[in-house]
């Protein structure tokens, strides 16, 4: 009986600057392969289904767990997390091509540091002087605290902006993954604090404005977090932020 073998179709790049192409590899299968495991066995045997000799496909990963985000492409037209993709529930030839939404750094490896930038433009983050001890935190009510928790589950791995189509070369959006974390960190006790800083960031440009209610991000989260009510909650906070900046009023923004 011939092997049973797995087929790949990779996209890949040099460096940023060079003109991408595809690369077909053929490798041994082994029962409950994911995708990572794939690309590990060409990374140690680079030799294309042509038979010639190759340079080892790069790609990010880190925990294999689907916790860290890292392994995020677009594998058969879908962005996901590569650890989690299992080649028997996978179409053959598998198609491997790195998310289109962030500049390509080599192969399926990409940088997503506007992603992080934009974290950092919303402050996304509890600001806490860190020199002495501040005791316990302040209790949250559970139904909040349960909210959190969803809101929490976000790994930054960039397939929400993946899949917008407000997220472009075109456009400042920047998507739905920072606007869920304003509200993860305005729910906050203490991070209520910076409440007003971070819903001035979401009206600016490239905020709330920018979406257009396509609702793909919610559908393609791996963590199934409530991605366009945050975006609704954050618009009527923005509402409620806009009247308190105009009118000079000391109501509190929920």
């Amino acid at each position: 009986m011939a092997e049973k073998t797995i087929e790949l179709v990779i996209r890949r790049q040099a460096n940023p600057e060079s003109n991408p192409y595809d690369e077909k590899f053929v490798i041994p299968y082994r029962p409950n392969m994911n995708v990572i495991a794939a690309l590990m066995e060409i990374q140690r045997n680079p030799v294309n289904a042509q038979g010639q000799k190759t340079t080892p496909v790069t790609w990010d990963m880190n925990c294999l767990e689907e916790v860290c985000g890292a392994c995020s492409m677009v594998i058969n037209g879908k962005a996901r997390q590569s650890c989690s993709a299992i080649i028997d529930t996978l179409e053959q030839p598998i198609r491997l091509e790195p998310m289109a939404t962030f500049p390509v750094m080599r192969d399926l490896q990409v940088d997503r540091s506007k992603m992080f930038d934009n974290l950092k433009r919303v402050k996304a983050w509890v600001p806490i002087d860190g020199t002495y001890d501040l005791g316990p935190g302040p209790r949250m009510p559970e139904k909040q605290r349960q909210t959190a928790y969803e809101l929490s589950k976000c790994m930054t791995c960039g397939v929400c902006l993946e899949v917008c189509p407000n997220v472009n070369k075109n456009s400042d959006f920047m998507g739905a993954q920072p606007i869920s974390q304003v509200r993860l960190f305005n729910l906050h006790p203490t991070g209520k604090m910076n409440k007003d800083e971070r819903l001035h960031a979401l009206m600016g440009d490239g905020g709330l404005a920018e979406c257009g209610n396509s609702q793909n991000c919610v559908k393609a989260c791996p963590k199934g977090i409530p991605l366009t009510t945050s975006i609704a909650a954050m618009n009527r906070s923005a509402n409620f932020q806009l009247f308190k900046s105009f009118f000079g009023s000391d109501y509190q923004v929920n």
